[in-house]
């Protein structure tokens, strides 16, 4: 299969991507169309069948779902645009991805095509699936790929934040105990203040008494 840059480079130039809407920061890193070989089960059951007119919508329905199905890996979701007379276009992004999976029919093994699903976070099973798309394992890889990068950036987030809130924790305990001796400091100033003024009061006291002696 060709390198992820070949194929996006090629395809971009080959089809119609003006349903992909992308952010400013957003890059294409994988796209690609149903592989070619995925329409030979169609055309071994609707060949035979056409002598009686009942294979050929067999044949144009394949064929029509392979020309009008596109998918789309970017540095921030992923993109399947499907449909005939009608245009969907189904988007998910990779903070929502919570597992991938591929799978290959007897025929995919044997062409080099499979079927790859994906996962979210919160969602009943399979959300999307990129089918019959050319080595589906790498496809996985590259996907999984862009999940451990944001898993990664999570992780280094959290850390972060723990150690933000370990230093304010530090800082709350620093102010608190300089809080501490502050009131201690005062408190012993005031016994201070409250000892001299009763040595004073004592003195006078004493004076007053001396003079009642005279």
């Amino acid at each position: 299969m060709d390198s992820p840059s070949t194929t996006t480079t090629t395809l971009t130039e080959s089809n119609d991507f003006d349903w992909l809407t992308l952010d400013g920061d957003e890059e294409i890193l994988w796209a690609d169309t149903p592989h070619p070989y995925s329409l030979v089960p169609a055309f071994i059951v609707g060949v035979p069948l056409s002598i009686v007119l009942v294979g050929i919508p067999i044949l144009v329905s394949a064929y029509l779902t392979y020309q009008n199905t596109n998918y789309v890996v970017t540095s921030a979701a992923l993109y399947k645009k499907t449909g005939v007379l009608s245009r969907s276009v189904q988007r998910i992004e990779f903070d929502k991805v919570q597992d991938t999976s591929y799978r290959q029919t007897f025929f995919g093994a044997q062409f080099g095509y499979g079927t790859v699903d994906i996962s979210t976070a919160g969602g009943s099973g399979v959300e999307l699936s990129f089918q019959n798309v050319a080595d589906p394992q790498q496809l996985q890889t590259l996907i999984n790929g862009r999940i451990r990068r944001r898993d990664s950036r999570s992780t280094d987030g959290d850390d972060k934040t723990a150690v933000l809130d370990d230093i304010l924790g530090e800082l709350r305990a620093i102010r608190q105990a300089v809080e501490d001796e502050s009131t201690t400091d005062a408190a012993a100033t005031d016994d201070a203040t409250f000892e001299r003024g009763e040595v004073r009061e004592t003195s006078r006291t004493n004076q007053t008494n001396e003079t009642d002696d005279r």
